[in-house]
């Protein structure tokens, strides 16, 4: 007898199929005609993990670039709990074909986890050159390790985003919460997500960024 039970997916493998990371919108002639698409690859932060979606990143990256007098599309491929691995794994899939810059905002969750440097620095430049390979415009964010976790492993994490942006000659936003990490009153109750305030600021310091690389596009 055929199994007539309905088939339940976990997270991690509609993840690891690409599938909890569709953008928001699929590719159009008439996505094209409202501005340079925008995807950003990235985890919960860029995601928006508890926030309404117009208070999330990509919305607010989206607004920030209209002052800024750029037409744009901006499109979130943010998946919560997301390393550079599971980044790596997924990116021909969340970044389509007519995408002209990507914001690579991943490692905070290899931060969280402990993962080896190296790592995460094979998983970025993995990213990076099919992004190349695919002649795409990148803007490459880093984040700032706490002291907490040893000078010599934040040294090395924090070098891992500056040594990739200049051997893949892409731009670099030095610190994507500088400004936010751990203030209170920008932040979610877990000291870890920025609230609708602190996403307001990321997306203000991160636009002037993504619209100088937008504006190389050919």
């Amino acid at each position: 007898m055929a199994d007539t039970r309905p088939l339940f997916l976990s997270r991690r493998t509609l993840v690891a199929a690409g599938l909890a990371a569709l953008p928001l919108t699929l590719p159009s002639r008439a996505s094209a005609a409202r501005g340079q698409v925008v995807t950003i690859l990235g985890d919960s932060i860029t995601a928006g993990l508890g926030l309404p979606a117009a208070a999330a990143l990509p919305a607010q990256l989206h607004q920030a670039l209209e002052r800024l007098g750029v037409p744009n599309v901006v499109r979130g491929a943010g998946v919560s709990g997301d390393t550079s691995q599971d980044g790596a794994a997924r990116v021909d899939f969340s970044v389509q074909p007519d995408t002209q810059v990507v914001v690579v905002a991943l490692g905070g969750n290899d931060l969280l986890q402990g993962v080896d440097t190296r790592t995460t620095r094979a998983n970025l430049d993995k990213i990076l050159t099919r992004l190349k390979q695919r002649h795409m415009g990148v803007v490459l964010c880093g984040l700032r390790a706490p002291p907490e976790l040893g000078a010599g492993y934040a040294r090395d994490f924090d070098a891992v985003f500056t040594g990739l942006a200049k051997a893949h000659g892409v731009a670099l936003f030095p610190d994507l919460l500088a400004g936010v990490a751990r203030n209170p009153a920008l932040n979610q109750g877990d000291a870890i997500h920025p609230n609708a305030k602190g996403v307001q600021i990321i997306a203000g310091k991160l636009a002037p960024v993504v619209a100088k690389a937008l504006a190389k596009r050919p």
